[in-house]
């Protein structure tokens, strides 16, 4: 998802979908512990993309 879709959502929809990447990278993680992930490269994705909305969401707090 690009930055600009992301800027598009609401502040509501924003924190709805961090909270859903931060559980399915427990989840992934926790997977990753007991077995091996067939692409591990998705962790660091994931973990990006929640940098990314916490970004976004910073950006918003500090401008309001």
């Amino acid at each position: 998802m690009k930055a600009k879709e992301i800027r598009d959502m609401s502040t509501e929809e924003i924190a709805q979908r961090l909270q859903e990447e931060q559980e399915q990278l427990t989840h992934m993680q926790f997977q990753h512990a007991i077995a091996d992930l067939q692409n591990p490269l998705i962790l660091r994705q994931k973990r990006r993309f929640i940098a990314q909305l916490n970004t976004i969401m910073k950006e918003r707090s500090s401008a309001a």
